[in-house]
């Protein structure tokens, strides 16, 4: 392994980013396939920042996703420079991420957002996600030696692998949302490598892959819930009552938003929120009033926010650097899906009157069904005693508490900090209570003696 400066060019804003922090960027190779160790080989990217003090290990960033991660050093680095300053702070581009041999499929940014942000509430809307979900796993065929290798197991074994390189007994490590089930994956396959673990807003333990928003409705339909509360004192002439409305409307006819129609199937996706900050409360407020101008049948003017994501839904371009194949690819590989079409609407028609907005897209048939290959591994049964400090908030609408706290028990040398009456995803550097929680830990390595509760 050789270290070399990160910035390859002026366009590489993360590179560059990464060369004004110090870092340094290498390669590692590992096996394409763990089953042929000696077989072809594939590069992993990584990016380092030593430590300034002192330091008290290496501590690999995941920042969620699955996405390219070098940018976990900066990401540490901003949030957290006295913490920082005490390790060797290391970045990773998952295998066919970013950097590290990408997987691109050639899917159009507007034909893979129709899969993943589009519900399916009527037959038709089905039928259409399924057309759009098979068109996509067909476009993956001709990759298909390389798929089924790119699963979470396989990402854990790199980032071993990238620990034996770097030349260190055992990793620390700080992940949020994807990156808390692949850091409860690596603690399951190599606890003997394994140092501070700080998992913040988790996954469920068995339930990672193709289908694992399958219980997202509820936790979504609550955070809404939060807003319409909020409006009612903040945005007069706004909240529930405005969403049924929108609801209502959309299931008689689409509505014109500037040069956007939007549909039923559109609106889930167009009102998931995931902060309850007031500025971010107060941004989605500002959406919605579009929506019901243009519900009432009013012309109206998209908001900044609005014509962004317009602008997404509509873009026929590849974007690799989105990494949708690599996403998809991953969950795949992680746990089989139902093959029968079917599954998935009756699925979402059993589930309708409980669910009746987010049920339609939390529910919905992926690429996954036609998948042009299967796992090659089970999946892994997460039971360990290794310390690990868990981060979550009670009502994240992304990640169910419930599941966190099913993490938490599985991890059974876990404590459990819990930032209350909070509907956000990510709680690190939102609370002194929690901060402290976390400083404490990766200085000290001082867990709470107990589980813990933190006030916003």
């Amino acid at each position: 392994m050789t270290w070399r400066g990160c910035g390859t060019g002026p366009d590489d804003e993360t590179g560059n980013a990464l060369a004004a922090a110090d870092a340094q960027c290498a390669e590692v190779a590992v096996p394409l396939d763990y089953r042929h160790p000696d077989g072809r080989t594939i590069k992993i990217a990584i990016a380092r920042r030593a430590a300034t003090a002192p330091s008290k290990g290496t501590l690999v960033v995941n920042v969620g996703g699955p996405e390219a991660s070098r940018q976990g050093v900066n990401l540490f680095l901003d949030r957290s420079p006295a913490l920082a300053d005490q390790y060797d702070v290391v970045g990773i581009d998952p295998r066919f991420f970013g950097l590290s041999a990408p997987l691109e499929c050639g899917w159009r940014t507007d034909r893979y957002l129709r899969s993943a942000q589009y519900a399916s509430p009527t037959r038709a809307a089905f039928a259409d996600s399924v057309a759009v979900a098979r068109e996509l796993a067909a476009q993956c065929a001709p990759y298909r030696e390389v798929l089924p290798h790119a699963s979470t197991r396989n990402i854990a074994r790199d980032m071993d692998r990238v620990r034996a390189a770097l030349g260190v007994p055992k990793l620390s490590y700080f992940g949020t949302s994807y990156g808390t089930y692949l850091g409860a994956v690596y603690l399951q396959m190599f606890p003997a490598n394994a140092d501070r673990f700080v998992l913040d807003s988790s996954h469920a333990p068995d339930n990672y892959g193709p289908r694992w928003t399958r219980e997202t409705a509820l936790p979504d339909a609550a955070a809404l819930a939060d807003w319409a509360e909020w409006a009612s004192t903040h945005t007069p002439g706004l909240g529930a009552a405005t969403i049924n409305h929108i609801a209502a409307t959309l299931k008689r006819h689409p509505i014109q938003v500037g040069t956007q129609e939007v549909t039923e199937s559109m609106l889930p996706g167009l009102l998931l929120t995931v902060d309850d900050e007031d500025k971010s409360y107060a941004d989605f407020s500002a959406d919605v009033r579009v929506y019901r101008d243009a519900a009432k049948g009013l012309p109206v003017t998209p908001t900044p926010r609005q014509e962004e994501r317009f602008a997404l839904y509509n873009l026929t371009e590849v974007v690799p650097a989105f990494g949708f194949s690599a996403t998809i690819a991953n969950q795949c590989a992680d746990r089989a899906a139902p093959r029968d079409p079917n599954v998935y609407y009756r699925d979402i028609q059993a589930h309708l009157a409980e669910e009746p907005l987010y049920g339609p897209l939390a529910r919905d048939i992926s690429p996954c069904t036609f998948w042009p290959t299967s796992p090659v591994e089970p999946p892994t049964t997460i039971s360990s005693n290794h310390p690990v400090l868990m981060l979550a908030a009670s009502n994240d609408p992304v990640l169910p508490y419930a599941g966190q706290q099913d993490m938490h028990h599985a991890l059974r040398g876990s404590r459990l900090v819990t930032l209350a009456s909070t509907y956000r995803h990510g709680v690190y550097r939102v609370s002194p209570c929690v901060d402290a929680a976390v400083t404490r830990y990766l200085t000290t390595g001082a867990l709470p003696p107990t589980d813990q509760t933190c006030t916003p």
